[in-house]
């Protein structure tokens, strides 16, 4: 009998072991009565939901890192013509030119890198993401406050938590919980592209923290009545701290200041 492959902690491996999270993980990156015609894997490990993606796409690019595991993976879906499993970093993969989806228990090391990559790729239409739920839930509002990465990217792309696995569904168990992510390229950005510069700017303005407050940073770019007209218009306070406002409020806040 072969012995099972030791985690590697350099690789901040933690397998999902619990079918069931990883049938609900599956079923959110290809809903019900959908097909992805192309899905990449970000560490397909021992292939637990690799298995149950694979009949839920066209093709399916399945990318380990630990070359421990991947004859174990090639062997297991040697018989599955829409998987390919490569044996290599997905941070060093080049994003296909054609639409495709992200899915995968994301190494919480590497949550970040793993995100910027998605966010870079242009071909991207959405990505469902097993992360640390602390990450999952800064993210996406979920604890009332919004981040900075969150707002900059919501023009282009929805953020939302869309499910949460408790942290005894992984071997090795880790210390934390985890949550589901969903990152969504939207088909119609909220700004064109003309515009999306002067949004940045704005928003960098705004999480500086320069002059104590957001209403203070915008006033040492925009006069104090536009921006107090700016905060009534999104329906702010304006000792409101910057992480507490939405994109929503953001978007407005940019409509007036922009004019």
């Amino acid at each position: 009998m072969a012995r099972p492959t030791r985690v590697s902690r350099a690789l901040s491996q933690n397998f999902l072991a619990d079918r069931a999270s990883a049938a609900q993980l599956a079923r959110l990156a290809v809903p019900h009565g959908r097909e992805a015609p192309l899905l990449l894997e970000v560490g397909a490990g021992k292939g637990a939901l690799t298995e149950l993606l694979a009949p839920r796409c066209r093709r399916l690019l399945a990318y380990e890192i630990d070359p421990r595991l991947v004859p174990v993976l090639r062997a297991r879906f040697t018989n599955t013509p829409q998987v390919r499993v490569i044996g290599e970093d997905f941070l060093c993969a080049r994003p296909p030119r054609t639409p495709f989806s992200v899915a995968g228990n994301v190494p919480f090391s590497r949550t970040a890198p793993i995100v910027d990559w998605c966010l870079r790729a242009s071909a991207l239409t959405d990505a469902t993401l097993l992360t640390q739920l602390e990450y999952a839930r800064k993210r996406t509002g979920d604890y009332g406050s919004w981040s900075r990465l969150t707002v900059l990217t919501w023009p282009r792309h929805e953020w939302r938590l869309v499910g949460r696995v408790g942290r005894r569904s992984f071997r090795p168990v880790p210390r934390v919980d985890a949550g589901i992510v969903r990152i969504e390229r939207r088909r119609t950005p909220l700004l064109d592209a003309d515009a999306y510069d002067n949004w940045r700017r704005l928003v960098e303005l705004g999480f500086s923290g320069v002059g104590g407050s957001l209403h203070a940073s915008l006033r040492r770019a925009h006069p104090r009545r536009r921006v107090d007209a700016a905060f009534r218009v999104a329906g702010l306070d304006t000792g409101v701290l910057v992480g507490e406002v939405s994109p929503g409020a953001w978007l407005r806040l940019y409509g007036v200041l922009s004019s």
